[in-house]
């Protein structure tokens, strides 16, 4: 070896050489690339090293010389090249016999070798080479080796130029045209005949070079003509290939992907049906019975649902009903072994099942009724879809305890699944008795396994049920349209096997949810969904994610049968006393369930059903108190607690009185204002005393934010259950969530205040006047005047709570304003906070990024200019208001902030804050009357150069009673004036 052999051996060395002698070989290697006869040198190395490295190394280099400084080699130069690569090629070996030879090398060096010639094709094919494959051919006698290289060079033409499964740059989109041109002219029926041949000739010899000329042959399909290998001789011989048992099967599953080639080729569908006819392809569907892990099974179940695919598309764009009739009865021939492939066989990545099924299914829609052979389809499409909605029982224990691997696989087939429904509903809407008679026969087969191994085949027929249900009309759930009649009863009436693993417990309980309607109109079955719900099946599962969402449904199913259900209180509650117990003594902060999991729906389930007014009183009263006195025994218990809890467990009392609170929030829900003020005062009264002990634990916790924002909801609730009833507990309970409350605790403050105005109105005045000052000393001391950013660029978490504090108060501002409550901000102990107040609402109008909250303030200032400001000339009943709102309100907003041409008409909200404006304007006018059109004419109107008869045509306009034309002149007025602002426009 020279210094070259060395340097390169060692550079591709990946064992333990020293890694300075490594960057030093790499070095050396670099340098001699650089070299100007660098061609040279590489194909004298090519000639005459027998080493691999060398021999990948100088072809690695040629095509890199070639792809960079192809335009700047001399011509005797690229000669050299093309004549040195062509002869190691076609085996031309010179006369010595120490020399290598590069075709005889492992496949990545051939590789190589072909690359370079791709290469060079792509520089010189037509104009300068263009006898490059004309010139192999007559090489290829020489035998294997050269027919090997020569297929090698056509599939490195196709990777690197041609192939069109990879992205191409403009440049090599026109080169592969061009050279794609001139073969079609030139040489492909040569290459074709030669391909047949070589076939013909080796199919038994040499099985794996008959493979590689058919692959080779598969890809030029696509841009060849057709005729040159679907005719009289190749098709037979692909297809006695294929059938061939002796033959091997990379032979046979090449010959079917030359076939595959041919049918999936891009022709107008008048060529192709007949195409697919000749074929005769259900010679090769006994082939897919096979080992289904085989090449050869895949490679003609690819055949099989490429052909398919074909056959639908031609039916789909072929209009004769002869040619229509001719595809239907291609696609009936196929369609068997379709479903077969899809059922049993790996299906080709490039084919979609859903797809393809929604495709054929969509034929069928037209149809007056469906023939016994598409019905028969249509069951297998069904179990198509049954089997591909099956979970792997190698998932079961992850999926039941819903570990990592399990959430990982439901979150996976939850994905998958999702086409699969679509395409089942869509089955249904077009065959819904056979669809119906599935599922039944389904659910029936898996019940009849009673083995717990059954548990996918069991989940998989409820979810059909299931996703079925979601496309059926209300009526025909009420009806039990069709079989469904049978379904449902079966459905409750039936142990299903696997009920004890997770997937089958959820997935039954949903579908008892789902088919309520018909449940509610057939109330014989009322005990049977109690059964489900209340046993092991449901709320008393073993599986902690089941009896949490059962639950959930639970509560559903109570909402929608109700009143139905009073006979049964006492089962029901005699039924869930361990849950209940359960759940008010267990350790709440160790769970990790929130939302529709945490418990919680138990009592707002029961609390529907107690609350109704078809209970007796007396016992309505009894099931309340049981229910009532534990919780608030456990809220007492745990505030005691609490105070004197360590560090460790004082978040775990605390959890457990928080879950207490939202139990009884649950559990008020199902009582009305009427109920419990009216007609059964003493339940009122047992709420008003569980409000006495929620607002100790703000006495004992206040700055607790979870308890705090429990026991607000619970007051929520009770401003709607109590009604005015509520309003001896108000001063308390607002003077203690006040106490010490931070910006994003005022948030919900004011929150529950403006539920308070909402439904009290101005009977909430008293206490407002004492709540507001203090609200507003706190609002005004952490927000200026001019407000803050609305959208600033670092947001800071303080930061985004003063800004939702700012907008909640901008709510608040608005719901007073708006409900008569206005005179709550001019009392003495708040005047002294009116002028900030003012100076927000006005800044906030003319330039909040928000236009809906801009809107809202302008809404403000036209409350309080009906409330404050009387008739014109009259007495002000504050002064400086009516000055203030002219001189401020009515030039800044409703003048300079329409100006901005940030101001944008066409946006709707915009156009609804305009109309605000006008109507502003036009309160103005009305309480003001020509004090406000005298500051328009001499102050507003000249500051911002609108001439004085467009002026006084807008006063004309403001003082007449069509506010329609008022608007859209101004409007007209405003685009005028910013064109002439901009120098394109003047006025006449």
């Amino acid at each position: 070896m020279d210094d070259l052999e060395q340097a390169i051996v060692i550079s591709f060395e990946t064992g333990a050489v020293d890694s300075a002698l490594k960057s030093q070989a790499v070095t050396y290697c670099q340098q001699i690339k650089e070299t100007p006869s660098i061609c040279s040198i590489c194909i004298e190395k090519l000639w005459f090293s027998k080493l691999v490295q060398v021999q990948f190394w100088c072809l690695q280099t040629l095509q890199d010389v070639l792809r960079v400084k192809y335009g700047s080699m001399s011509l005797d130069e690229q000669s050299y090249v093309r004549k040195s690569v062509f002869s190691m090629a076609c085996l031309e070996v010179i006369d010595n016999e120490n020399a290598g030879r590069v075709v005889e090398g492992p496949p990545f060096v051939k590789n190589k070798l072909a690359q370079v010639l791709a290469t060079l094709i792509y520089y010189e094919y037509p104009l300068i080479w263009s006898s490059v494959f004309l010139d192999f051919m007559l090489h290829l006698c020489k035998g294997a080796v050269v027919i090997d290289m020569f297929c090698r060079v056509l599939n490195a033409l196709d990777d690197e130029l041609i192939s069109l499964d990879y992205p191409r740059t403009p440049e090599e989109i026109s080169v592969a045209a061009r050279v794609k041109d001139a073969m079609r002219q030139q040489c492909v029926p040569q290459i074709a005949r030669a391909w047949y041949d070589i076939v013909s000739m080796y199919k038994n010899s040499d099985p794996d070079l008959s493979a590689t000329v058919l692959d080779c042959m598969r890809r030029f399909v696509s841009w060849i003509d057709i005729g040159l290998v679907a005719n009289d001789a190749f098709v037979p011989l692909l297809f006695e290939l294929i059938l061939s048992d002796g033959l091997s099967e990379q032979v046979r599953g090449a010959a079917a992907g030359c076939v595959l080639a041919m049918v999936s080729k891009r022709m107008d569908p008048q060529s192709k049906l007949p195409l697919l006819q000749t074929l005769q392809i259900s010679r090769v569907f006994g082939l897919v019975s096979g080992d289904v892990d085989s090449d050869l099974v895949s490679k003609v179940s690819a055949l099989l649902t490429g052909y398919a695919v074909e056959v639908l598309e031609c039916h789909k764009r072929l209009n004769s009903e002869d040619t229509k009739a001719v595809s239907m009865d291609l696609l009936n021939e196929v369609l068997p072994s379709v479903f077969y492939v899809m059922q049993k066989c790996e299906v080709d990545s490039t084919f979609s099942i859903v797809q393809f099924l929604l495709g054929y299914v969509s034929t069928l829609k037209g149809l007056p009724a469906l023939k016994e052979k598409q019905l028969l389809h249509i069951t297998q499409i069904l179990e198509v879809i049954r089997i591909q909605i099956c979970y792997d029982p190698m998932y079961r224990n992850n999926l039941n305890s819903l570990d990592k691997t399990g959430l990982e696989e439901e979150d996976r087939m939850s994905e998958f699944r999702k086409d699969l429904f679509v395409l089942l509903r869509t089955v249904g809407r077009v065959a819904p008795e056979v669809t119906q008679h599935f599922i039944r026969n389904s659910l029936a087969n898996a019940v009849e396994s009673s083995s717990e191994s059954n548990v996918e085949e069991v989940e998989a027929a409820l979810s059909l049920l299931y996703s079925f249900g979601e496309s059926m009309t209300e009526e025909a759930m009420k009806t039990g349209s069709g079989c469904l009649s049978e379904l449902i009863p079966m459905l409750l009436t039936t142990q299903f096997p696997g009920h004890s693993h997770r997937l089958v417990a959820l997935v039954y309980l949903e579908n008892i949810t789902r088919y309520m309607k018909f449940i509610q109109e057939n109330s014989q079955y009322i005990p049977n969904v109690l059964g489900a719900f209340l046993d092991d099946r449901g709320l008393h599962h073993q599986n902690f994610y089941v009896s949490r969402r059962a639950g959930y449904l639970f509560m559903r199913v109570v909402k929608l049968l109700k009143s139905k259900l009073v006979p049964f209180i006492d089962k029901i509650l005699q039924n869930l006393q361990d849950t209940l117990s359960q759940l008010t003594t267990m350790n709440f902060a160790s769970r990790e369930l929130t939302g529709t999991e945490d418990g919680s729906h138990i009592f707002e389930a029961i609390g529907i059903i107690i609350g109704l007014e078809d209970v007796p009183a007396e016992k309505q009263s009894d099931y309340l108190s049981l229910l009532l006195t534990p919780l608030c025994q456990q809220i007492e218990a745990g505030l005691v607690q609490a105070k004197v809890a360590s560090s460790e467990d004082f978040p775990v009392k605390i959890a457990n009185i928080q879950f207490a609170i939202v139990a009884i929030n649950a559990l008020s829900k199902g009582f009305n204002e009427r109920l419990v003020t009216a007609s059964r005062p003493g339940i009122g009264l047992m709420f008003k005393q569980t409000l006495d002990v929620l607002l100790r634990v703000l006495i004992e916790f206040p700055k607790v934010e979870p308890l705090r924002s429990k026991v607000t909801s619970f007051i929520h609730r009770m401003v709607d259950t109590l009604g005015s009833a509520v309003f001896p507990y108000l001063p308390k309970a607002l003077e203690q969530l006040l106490a010490d409350s931070e910006p994003k605790e005022m948030v919900g403050f004011m929150v529950l205040l403006n539920q308070l105005i909402c439904k009290f109105n101005s009977a909430l005045h008293d206490i407002l006047e004492e709540v507001y000052p203090v609200v507003a000393v706190r609002i005004f001391n952490v927000i200026p005047r001019d407000g803050l950013p609305s959208r600033p660029g670092a947001v800071t978490e303080e930061m985004r709570e003063l800004i939702e504090l700012q907008r909640m108060l901008y709510t608040f501002l608005h719901v007073i304003a708006t409900h008569d409550l206005s005179s709550v901000f001019l009392t003495p102990k708040s005047r002294a906070y009116l002028d900030p107040m003012m100076q927000l609402v006005l800044n906030t109008s003319c330039n909040h990024k928000d236009i809906t909250v801009r809107k809202a303030c302008v809404q403000i200032f036209i409350k309080l200019i009906k409330d404050w400001c009387a008739e014109p000339y009259s007495e002000e009943k504050v002064p400086g208001f009516q000055n203030f709102v002219i001189e401020a309100f009515a030039t800044n907003c409703c003048l300079y902030s329409v100006l901005d041409k940030s101001f944008n008409f066409s946006d709707a909200n915009t156009h609804a804050l305009f109309g605000e404006i006008i109507t502003a304007q036009k309160v103005m006018y009305e309480k003001f009357g020509n004090t406000f059109l005298m500051h328009l004419m001499s102050k507003s109107f000249p500051s911002a150069h609108i001439p004085q008869d467009l002026a006084e045509q807008y006063c004309q306009k403001l003082q007449g009673n069509d506010i329609r034309s008022l608007k859209s002149y101004y409007q007209s007025l405003i685009e005028n004036l910013r064109l002439q602002q901009n120098g394109s426009h003047v006025f006449r």
